[in-house]
């Protein structure tokens, strides 16, 4: 099989309300393409829930942002990146927890529009945000042929044939706009995002959306944070009997009460 540029390192997610392309490209993640899909012991929150695309990565109940906005009491100006890399990735976090945050946002921030791929899009993440640890053409090829599977998925979801061209206007996104700690060290950090994952099949057509809560953990590695496997199994096990954040957006007072902390543009 012929390898395209690209490659990423999302994470094993629990889902309220995702599409079928979010659940498959949230699913493509360093814990759960490397890793197999079965669920490490202990995982579940108190509330029973499992943070885990294979277990619980299914259309659900569409979360009703409230009517009245409550302004989040927690706010995050990441840092910018130093450069970005030969895939067209931002890289060059510092070596702080912020700077973690700032990578963990980065790598699984996406967007497969206009001739842009979700193979392009994983597989450029996973040259350029995973652990060396995890690297291996084997890996490589699982990332492949699982995000050739989450793109054959989207024609289906917006009523295209297989290998067809995206109409003009039409995307599928996912962006990061909120996160919450879970361990941090000086070369280790793992935290809950959520997210918001958007779709449009065309430029007349309505945006679809959808909230998603997932885990992800950043080990410190040649001078920047990259992604491991190993490091988001220690925080599925750390997150173990904690309960899970909500999933509510910004303006959501759920939102505070969860411990989110919004993310500001840093200027």
């Amino acid at each position: 099989m012929a390898r395209r540029m690209s490659r990423t390192g999302l994470n094993r997610a629990s889902i309220w309300g995702a599409g079928v392309f979010a659940v498959a490209m949230l699913s493509l993640t360093a814990y759960a393409v490397f890793s197999g899909d079965e669920e490490p012991a202990g995982s579940a929150g108190k509330d029973g829930s499992k943070p885990s695309a294979s277990a619980s990565a299914k259309p659900g109940p569409t979360y009703g942002a409230p009517s009245e906005w409550t302004e989040p009491k927690r706010w995050a100006v990441l840092p910018r990146n130093q450069r970005v890399d030969t895939h067209g990735n931002k890289v060059g976090w510092p070596q702080s927890t912020e700077g973690a945050e700032a990578m963990l946002v980065a790598s699984n921030s996406t967007a497969v529009e206009g001739d842009r791929s979700s193979v392009d899009v994983q597989l450029g993440i996973y040259e350029s945000y995973i652990s060396q640890t995890d690297h291996s053409e084997a890996n490589a090829e699982k990332v492949e042929l699982a995000a050739i599977q989450a793109d054959k998925k989207l024609r289906t979801q917006m009523g295209l044939a297989a290998g067809s061209a995206l109409p003009a206007g039409a995307y599928a996104r996912n962006q990061v706009i909120g996160f919450k700690v879970v361990h941090e060290s000086s070369d280790e950090v793992s935290a809950w995002l959520l997210t918001r994952a958007t779709t449009k099949s065309g430029e007349t057509t309505k945006e679809s959306g959808s909230y998603t809560r997932s885990l992800a953990a950043a080990v410190w590695e040649d001078g920047d944070w990259k992604l491991s496997s190993a490091a988001t199994r220690t925080a599925f096990q750390q997150a173990s009997g904690q309960e899970q954040p909500p999933i509510a957006a910004p303006g959501d007072e759920a939102f505070n009460t969860g411990g989110w902390t919004a993310i500001r543009e840093a200027s």
